[in-house]
């Protein structure tokens, strides 16, 4: 079964359009509000501007839904390309029909952080330690092609970089998949329809979550560019009046690089606290891994944490349920990865954690279908986000008029996965409700056969027939109406 527009909705699609500028930040609202019924939206990039054009089938017969009015506020930071199409989308379709909502916003597209001088990523981290929960739509780190592209003044660093810095947490990644099997909402894939889908899977029939530590390392590192011979060395200066501490790097004969990265003990140990919480409170063991063999004192650090930590507020908790926690050579782990059955969580270093989320979310299928969340150490702050990039191929695809194909699934994650934290924070149970039943729709509707062409692709090869997959916008029509219905 597809979803295509029936006769009736096709015709109506010559009704009245409406056009908004695309940076208003409140047009979602407004639209929500005026439109009972909303089902086509396309944004438009012609050359001298880009515009919203929201076409309105037709006026709801029914009564309105009530609208859920959250309590709290929730920080929103937009971002770039086309998942900044689809997170309007998502806002437009799946949100503010049923909720109403207190949005602190912050536009982290690539622009206005250079408008802002990059103040605005700053702001919105601050914002979400303030409000507690975050919601991050995928943004641009620019490299030189970026910086002559949209003809910035600096080469930022990665938004959400700075972000983890400032809110200090670990980020888990886990695959929407296995999580859905386990909640009992049923397979996000039905194996029985669908026998080929998990080739890619290899052996995991559990799920595999990676707790990436989020401070420091390479994303906070000072690299430069050696121009001719020298003498490269590192010098540690004591606030007190010990003697400065003064290693010898190297000896450079001709050019080269260099690069220092650190990281501290207190963030660290909250990295430790988090992971052992996370996989204590699922009943899964923990493993950390890292290049300790060569790195014997900076990763030496984290191992020795780790297990300081261990000893002292977990063993006992572990072993009481049959868990246990153990460090692992990253090399050894990933190996141990590839072949196991999943059901552990991975605690990762920073930049580990960036490589092996991705590898994970290929061995399950598609990083469309990865949540990814950024928690506080104390539990408190949660940041949500999807677990890919800002799609920069379909967004081309898009500029030119073509019709794209791209996942939303992480996208919707990132709302619900934000708007749960904000329920529990609030103890608003018609809140956390309505989240999951967005989730269910969103499963159900690749269920039921209705998929993005990433998805069909796992299932009848590259060479897969435009009838079998929906357009961007199609999908998450499909699920704005599975969605409506659970609601009504």
């Amino acid at each position: 079964m597809f979803f295509r527009p029936s006769a009736r909705a096709m015709a109506a699609l010559s009704s009245s359009s409406l056009l908004l500028p695309r940076s208003n930040p409140n047009a979602g609202s407004l639209l929500s509000s005026s439109f009972n019924g909303l089902s086509s939206l396309r944004l438009s990039t012609p050359s001298s501007r880009s515009r919203l054009i929201v076409r309105a089938l037709s006026v709801s017969s029914t009564s309105p839904i009530e609208k859920i009015r959250v309590r709290n506020p929730i920080v929103e930071m937009d971002g770039d390309e086309m998942t900044r199409i689809i997170w309007r989308m998502i806002k437009d379709k799946l949100v503010f029909p049923y909720l109403d909502l207190d949005i602190k916003y912050y536009d982290l597209g690539i622009l206005n952080r250079d408008a802002t001088d990059d103040k605005v990523t700053i702001e919105s981290a601050e914002a979400t330690l303030k409000y507690n929960v975050a919601v991050k739509c995928a943004t641009i780190t620019p490299d030189e092609a970026r910086v002559k592209e949209f003809g910035l003044k600096s080469m930022w660093r990665s938004p959400n970089g700075t972000i983890r810095n400032i809110l200090n947490g670990i980020i888990f990644i886990l695959n929407i998949i296995n999580l859905y099997k386990e909640l009992c909402f049923g397979n996000l894939f039905c194996a029985k329809t669908f026998p080929d889908l998990y080739l890619l899977t290899v052996g995991w029939k559990k799920p595999i979550c990676i707790g990436r530590h989020a401070f420091g390392d390479q994303y906070r590192a000072t690299d430069m560019v050696i121009k001719g011979p020298g003498k490269l060395k590192m010098v540690f200066v004591p606030e007190n009046d010990n003697s400065p501490v003064e290693l010898d790097v190297f000896n450079f004969k001709g050019d080269g690089i260099a690069m220092a990265m650190y990281n501290i003990d207190e963030s660290i140990r909250a990295f430790a606290e988090s992971s052992m919480s996370m996989a204590f409170g699922k009943k899964w063991p923990l493993y950390l891994s890292t290049k300790n063999t060569i790195l014997k004192k900076y990763d030496g650090r984290f191992k020795d944490i780790f297990q300081e930590v261990y000893e002292e507020k977990w063993k006992e908790k572990f072993e009481k349920v049959s868990i246990w926690y153990e460090h692992r050579l990253i090399d050894d782990m990933v190996a141990y990865a590839l072949k196991s059955d999943g059901g552990y969580v991975w605690a990762c270093k920073n930049y580990d954690g960036d490589v092996q989320s991705d590898f994970l979310a290929q061995g399950f299928g598609s990083l469309g279908l990865m949540t990814s969340v950024l928690l506080s150490s104390d539990g408190k702050t949660l940041e949500a986000e999807a677990a890919h990039g800002t799609v920069t191929r379909h967004y081309r695809q898009h500029q030119k008029g073509h019709e794209t194909s791209t996942n939303s699934i992480a996208s919707i994650f990132a709302w619900t996965r934000g708007l749960e934290h904000r329920a529990k924070l609030d103890e608003d149970g018609k809140l956390l409700d309505f989240v999951h039943k967005l989730e269910a729709a969103c499963v159900d509707t690749v269920e039921s056969g209705k998929m993005t062409k990433d998805l069909a692709i796992l299932i009848h090869g590259s060479k897969v027939s435009r009838d079998l997959y929906l357009s961007t916008e199609e999908f998450i029509d499909a699920v704005a109406s599975n969605l409506q219905s659970r609601i009504r």
